[in-house]
């Protein structure tokens, strides 16, 4: 019997794989194939209908190519001997298990190993606790549960995100780039406060989006993000605090406040991004175009299925929403950062150099500036404006000549520095008397016939020379 159920558990897995392993294949064809068959249910031969992953058929592909139909029986476990002979082993570990609930099946089979010398796999131990209702998940002292919120009023908690879309031309690289969809959802009446495709995702494309959202729906009282790059860095930040908004960030790996984005990013992907792919998108500016009107016709005016209303009604139900002055708006925007100036008054920023005042040099200062315009930057110093900083140009004549006022003469010292060491020379020698340069010929011992004599120059010596010659 076990070799018939073997070898039927064989041929269901042979007609699982037949058609995928077959050599003339390539392997884009057998990927293909084995999707294909990994997104299909089978009979298996003891009645159920079973789905299998592509790393599964891929190793029976694999298995069956080294082994035949042999190769692809179920092997025996090596401890189902010891298993049946001890079944009270089960009956233990389900008490270890209820003694300490975090105790897992890997200590459980060392402890049994050691306790009665007998293996049992870890697997064995996980599946039989699991049937009796004993895996760890279920004996949590206090289950985790979540509750449902939702804002009391439009504009109280936006919720921002960011949505992978479709491939789209890219000039500048003469290639195709993935479109990032920045977005920003109200809690209270599911509304879509805005939303723009970029063509990078980065802080600067998040602050443009909600420069944008802020100008058209009003100011937020909180911005629920989580804790990607584009919304976990200081610029970010530093734009809520001016505004006076409040940044709050959701739990690595907790779904708690995030529900109405993820329901709205699945509803743009079957409403929107399916038609988009299906038609075709030339550039990121059509594609901006399209969803621009589908959000206006389409998402923002359709009944919700919670609220029982469009998501624009429920947001206008409270009228006006608080706005922000212009030059708030204009400074929450504009990045920070901090330099040291070197001893030129310059500056370096964005990969180009600035002049600053020369009062400024070795002090640290703090350039505030836009950073898609960055004609203007201003300069503060202890937080008090400073100037502004402008491109550092190099002339030919850094500096003009200035008439220098006239120095005093000053006063004779006395001292001969030069004396007082050849004085130093001679006590160190022991001769303690001057050398006579004059006297230096006789010391050359010259046997020149014609060298001159004691009242004899050395210029009249030398023509004489010169004559005889």
């Amino acid at each position: 019997m076990e070799h018939d159920r073997a070898e039927a558990i064989a041929l269901h897995r042979w007609a699982v794989i037949a058609e995928a392993a077959n050599d003339r294949l390539t392997p884009a064809e057998r990927g293909v194939l084995v999707r294909a068959a990994a997104g299909k249910t089978h009979a298996h031969p003891d009645g159920e209908d079973r789905r299998y992953s592509r790393n599964t058929i891929d190793r029976w592909i694999r298995v069956w190519k080294q082994g035949g139909l042999e190769a692809l029986s179920p092997t025996p476990r090596a401890d189902t001997g010891e298993v049946r002979a001890h079944p009270e082993l089960f009956a233990e570990a389900a008490a270890l298990r209820l003694e300490v609930p975090s105790r897992s099946a890997a200590q459980i089979a060392s402890i049994l190993f050691h306790r009665h010398g007998i293996t049992v796999s870890e697997r064995t131990i996980r599946d039989q606790l699991r049937r009796r209702g004993l895996h760890r998940a279920a004996l949590e002292a206090e289950p985790k549960t979540f509750g449902r919120y939702e804002a009391s009023r439009p504009n109280e908690r936006w919720i921002t995100d960011v949505l992978v879309g479709p491939h789209v031309p890219w000039p500048k690289t003469s290639t195709s780039v993935r479109a990032k969809l920045f977005l920003i959802v109200d809690d209270h009446s599911r509304l879509l406060i805005d939303g723009h495709f970029f063509a990078h995702e980065n802080a600067r494309a998040c602050q443009d989006l909600l420069r944008r959202a802020i100008t058209r729906r009003g100011l937020p009282e909180v911005l629920y993000a989580d804790n990607g790059a584009p919304f976990s860095n200081a610029w970010l930040s530093r734009t809520c605090g001016v505004l006076g908004v409040r940044l709050v960030h959701s739990k690595p790996y907790s779904p708690e406040g995030r529900g109405k984005q993820e329901r709205l990013n699945r509803y743009i992907r079957e409403a929107f991004l399916a038609e988009a792919t299906h038609r075709g998108i030339s550039s990121l500016d059509e594609l901006n175009d399209l969803f621009g009107a589908w959000v206006e016709l389409v998402c923002n005016t359709r009944v919700h299925k919670e609220t029982k209303e469009a998501p624009i009604t429920r947001f206008e139900r409270t009228g006006p929403h608080r706005q922000v002055d212009e030059v708030t708006l204009v400074d929450a925007f504009r990045w920070s950062t901090t330099r040291k100036v070197t001893k030129t008054a310059t500056v370096s920023l964005e990969g180009n150099h600035y002049s600053v005042d020369a009062s400024l040099v070795a002090r640290r200062i703090e350039l505030r500036y836009d950073p898609s315009d960055l004609d203007r930057i201003d300069v503060f110093f202890e937080g008090k404006l400073a100037g502004r900083a402008v491109p550092f140009v190099i002339g030919r004549h850094t500096h003009r000549s200035v008439p220098q006022a006239a120095r005093p003469t000053p006063e004779a010292t006395g001292i001969d520095y030069l004396h007082m060491v050849a004085t130093a020379q001679d006590e160190a020698t022991g001769t303690g008397a001057k050398v006579d340069f004059s006297q230096l010929a006789m010391f050359g011992g010259s046997t020149d016939e014609h060298a001159p004599d004691d009242g004899v120059t050395q210029n009249e010596a030398a023509a004489q020379n010169e004559a005889a010659q």
